[in-house]
């Protein structure tokens, strides 16, 4: 078997509809478009949201205010709470937190809030952290360590 040999299975293509090949055909003469009216025409038809001339759906909406920022980052997010949960002395990385559940994957950049308490000391290593996050870390005996993103 070649590739030129190739061909589907039968009643696999459907022959397209050729209208306006005369009356024989029978898809001639009006060429499924009907009689009069701005449809027939060529060029014809509405712009689309166009609704008869009542208020358009989009118009009655309000509006929305603002932009999109596209150069936004956006965080992983871990919170003290979820922390405590690891064990004293350990080195926490983006890649440990991976490891424990905390965030889903390594695409964004991690930065850690803090929501909760901690009672054990930890090193702990991420790309940005809250204040809260930072004096509690630091009260509880651990240390912080930012990774340049």
């Amino acid at each position: 078997m070649r590739q030129h040999e190739l061909k589907p299975p039968r009643g696999w293509k459907k022959n397209r509809k050729r209208r306006g090949r005369g009356d024989g055909s029978g898809r001639g003469t009006y060429s499924g478009r009907g009689l009069k009216g701005q449809n027939s025409r060529s060029g014809g038809g509405v712009r689309p949201g166009f609704e008869g001339g009542q208020l358009p759906l989009v118009k009655a909406l309000p509006a929305m205010r603002g932009f999109t920022n596209i150069f936004r980052k956006r965080y992983s997010v871990v919170n003290l709470d979820s922390l405590s949960r690891l064990d004293s002395g350990t080195e926490v990385t983006p890649e440990v937190m991976v490891g424990a559940g905390l965030i889903r994957d390594l695409k964004n950049p991690v930065k850690v809030l803090g929501r909760g308490d901690l009672d054990t000391a930890i090193v702990v290593q991420a790309h940005r952290f809250s204040d809260s996050a930072r004096r509690k870390i630091e009260d509880a005996g651990g240390s912080v360590k930012e990774i340049a993103s």
